[in-house]
């Protein structure tokens, strides 16, 4: 080890992501913890509507945006020939200026490190934010023909896992709990992974205690990819007396975003919300938009197999950190773990009158978020500098 605890030699960490990040805050979060203990980091990422700078430095870590002409998401053949150009595009700038390390955020980045591993000997980390395969059934979960690609998908993924010198994932099973994580998953599948659960870096808890008598504001942050999410919030919303319900603030891109913008301001016509909907949005943007919320809407579809099997919303997580309670699904880890965290109610899903008992129950809350990132940058860092030594 060098002066002030650092490496004597900079290893370069690759890291792949088929997104823009931009921002991806597990991604960035990850990078920044290895610049700060010393390395390099170059993020490769897949600007797939060509909408950010191709080259961007951020605290320490270059940003590299891969423009192969505008590839929409939620597709599949076009989605799919745009990823695999842009696999095909990194493993040759990769070859041509090896790493040290590579870093793949998700399974659709992994052929990338299978290969190099094989040509190159290079170590990779698998950083397993979800359950790709399940991605393919969300707009037919009854297709055969998406269960038949899920799965083909599913033994892909497991196969070049298990290849992997080590393995992130974002949940696990609390101690005592009853349901499990995707590090369960994983061993069920014979696969060792750590956890590092996806928790925000800074908290920013308001001092001033809430009115129940203000206008009050519920909202929803992140990808918008499923209308039903949406249409039960409205449901909900109406149940309440139109005097005392609240404004709603949906931000956000994603498959149905048109969709659920159409939703909205024809309630809006119809006099019976008060709503703003917006596109995608910085991090400074987020900051901005939260302050503004009550209550953070997180409720899915549970047949998408991430909820099932154990997904925790980021958007849970950076409500909490900002005194937001969510409201979430019950009946599975994200329910389970907001309740023991007391950051949040769980209610079963697509039942309007339990999701409005529970929107009026948490109004005027603030909550504290205990565990914040520094116990998941410790796990984080344990699992990933040996590969660097």
């Amino acid at each position: 080890m060098g002066k002030l605890g650092l490496p004597s030699v900079m290893a370069k960490v690759a890291m792949v992501v088929s997104n823009s990040c931009a921002p991806d805050p597990r991604v960035l979060r990850s990078a920044f913890w290895l610049v700060e203990a010393g390395h390099q980091v170059t993020i490769h990422a897949f600007d797939r509507l060509q909408l950010h700078a191709k080259s961007e430095s951020t605290h320490g870590a270059r940003i590299m945006r891969y423009h192969l002409g505008e590839i929409p998401y939620g597709g599949m053949r076009k989605t799919i020939k745009g990823i695999l150009q842009f696999v095909k595009r990194v493993k040759a700038s990769l070859i041509h200026s090896p790493p040290d390390l590579i870093y793949c955020h998700d399974a659709d980045t992994l052929s990338v490190a299978v290969s190099l591993k094989k040509s190159h000997q290079i170590p990779f980390v698998f950083d397993m934010h979800d359950l790709h395969h399940t991605w393919i059934r969300m707009p037919s979960p009854n297709s055969i023909l998406r269960k038949l690609l899920s799965r083909k998908l599913e033994a892909t993924m497991l196969r070049q896992a298990s290849k992997a010198d080590a393995i992130i994932t974002t949940s696990g099973k609390i101690e005592g709990g009853k349901f499990d994580g995707f590090e369960q998953y994983l061993q069920s599948k014979n696969l060792a992974s750590t956890v590092v659960e996806n928790r925000p870096l800074e908290m920013s808890i308001p001092q001033q205690e809430p009115s129940d008598n203000k206008q009050w504001t519920i909202g929803y942050l992140g990808r918008v990819r499923e209308l039903k999410t949406f249409t039960l919030m409205l449901e909900a919303i109406k149940l309440i007396p139109a005097t005392e319900r609240p404004n709603i603030i949906i931000a956000g891109d994603g498959t149905k975003a048109k969709e659920v913008q159409q939703l909205m301001m024809d309630a809006v016509e119809f006099g019976e919300i008060e709503a703003e909907v917006s596109g995608a949005f910085t991090s400074s943007q987020f900051q901005e938009l939260v302050g503004q919320l009550d209550v953070m809407f997180a409720l899915y579809p549970p047949n998408r197999g991430n909820i099932s099997q154990g997904a925790l919303p980021v958007k849970m997580f950076d409500a909490a950190a900002h005194g937001v309670p969510s409201i979430v699904n019950s009946n599975c880890l994200m329910g389970e773990l907001a309740e023991y965290e007391e950051i949040g109610i769980a209610v079963r899903w697509d039942d309007p009158q339990a999701a409005c008992d529970a929107l009026l129950e948490l109004r005027g809350t603030i909550v504290e978020l205990r565990i914040t990132s520094q116990r998941e940058k410790d796990k984080f860092l344990s699992a990933v500098l040996p590969l660097l030594d």
